[in-house]
Order: C-alpha cells, then structure tokens, then sequence
C-alpha cells in the first residue's frame, strides 16, 4: 500500500502511560482546531500537504510537506521520498527519494525502515553513492537533531502565550471550537494536555503510533478555528 494512504491517518492513540488507550472525542476535536494546528505546524503542514496531495496538487503538497519536514514531522518526510520515488511534482529521483526516507527512518518506525531498505535493493551503484551525499545535507537541515528543537520552541511559545507566568494555570480557561452542530466548549485542562504541550511526551504520543501500528487511529478532519490565543506568525504565516 503507498504511503499516502497511510499518512492520511495523523494520529493514533497516545501512550497509555499518559492517555487512555483510545483517542478520545474531545481529543479529535482539539486536534482538528485552528488554534491547536498554528501550535503544531508539524501537523498543520502535513495536514495540507495531503489535502493538497489528495487534490493532485503536488507542487504545493511538496512545499507543504517540507514545511513539515522543518519540524521533524517523519510521515511528511516519508511523503516527500515516496514523491521523488514516483516523480509526482518532481522529476523522479530513486537517489534524493531513498535520503528522504532514510531520514524519515530516523526513529526506526517500521513502515519507514522497510520502504527504505526496498529503495536501496532498488537503487544502482551510482544512485547508492549520491543518496548518500544527498543524505548528508539533509540530516543537516531536517534531522531530528536540528529540526525537535524547532518545534518544541514553538509549542513551548505557544503555551506561555495563554499561561504566561503562571505555569498551567489554564483551569479557568475556556476554548470554544466550531463544529456542524454549533460551537463546543472545551476545557482549558484538556485542550493543555501535557502530551499535546510538553516536548517529551509529545514525542512519545507520535511515536506509538507508528512504533507500534494497528492500535486505533484517528483521522484529523476540517480546520476548526476557535478562540484560543494562537501564536504569532511571521509574514510566510508560520509561527514565531
């Protein structure tokens, strides 16, 4: 099955360490909110980047896609190897395909680890040694090394925003997120959850999810814009 089939798929459960093992509706909710997504551009970019891909918009699902890339978000890595491995959008390139997806391999997600060891098996001598070079400069932009950090200043700002000085004082706070059926209110407690906030844990909530396939997921559905504080944008409309 191509990987886009399954990258439409952003979410599964959390760890049950920190979440009960099903993605709960309110979960959904506040993923799917605009407010939420301007503090997650790792999820927001990769959201469009598949409406765009869906939409055979390929130029803009690659520029989306590597949007994402910049916030160590790996199914939007995988996207973009499994992009220059057809040619959609791009001249097809079997040697900067297998860098992407040997970056999107980073943390051993076995989906990723397959499709990049079936690349290599197809790749020539040559293409071996470019991809390596190609590699290279990826790592140095996108690694996750480089590219954690990115997204955890933005989520860090974007809590600090709406706390400020008093650190998970949101117990008061109310989020009210459209839906077809009117607006909902949300509890400031839940859409602050930790495993949506704190770096660590965040990592973690991903990582189930394509460590460990199969558990339940969870489809991210229309942008809902609320009225929580979202963070501030720059002139490309990515966060500061």
């Amino acid at each position: 099955m191509r990987l886009a089939l399954s990258f439409l798929l952003l979410f599964c459960a959390a760890p049950a360490a920190i979440a009960q093992p099903q993605v709960r509706d309110e979960d959904k909710l506040i993923m799917s909110s605009e407010g939420f997504l301007g503090a997650h551009p790792d999820l927001k970019y990769r959201l469009s980047g598949l409406q765009a891909y869906e939409e055979r918009q390929y130029r803009f699902a690659l520029s989306d896609f590597r949007r994402a890339a910049r916030y160590a978000d790996k199914p939007s890595q995988g996207m973009l190897a499994e992009m220059h491995w057809q040619g959609e959008g791009v001249p097809v390139d079997r040697a900067t395909a297998y860098a992407w997806m040997d970056l999107a391999a980073e943390r051993a997600y076995p989906l990723m680890l397959v499709k990049r060891e079936g690349y290599w098996a197809a790749l020539t001598p040559g293409e071996r040694e470019r991809a390596i070079e190609v590699g290279t400069g990826l790592y140095a932009e996108y690694g996750d090394e480089v590219a954690k950090p990115r997204l955890e200043a933005v989520l860090r700002k974007a809590r600090r925003a709406t706390t400020g000085s008093r650190v998970g004082a949101v117990g008061f706070l109310q989020i009210h997120i459209p839906t077809p059926s009117g607006f909902q209110q949300i509890d400031g407690t839940q859409y602050y959850q930790a495993k949506f906030w704190e770096p660590e844990l965040y990592w973690r909530w991903q990582d189930q999810d394509w460590k460990e396939p199969g558990e339940g997921r969870v489809e991210v559905g229309e942008v809902m814009p609320d009225t929580g504080t979202p963070p501030e944008q720059d002139s490309d409309g990515e966060p500061r």
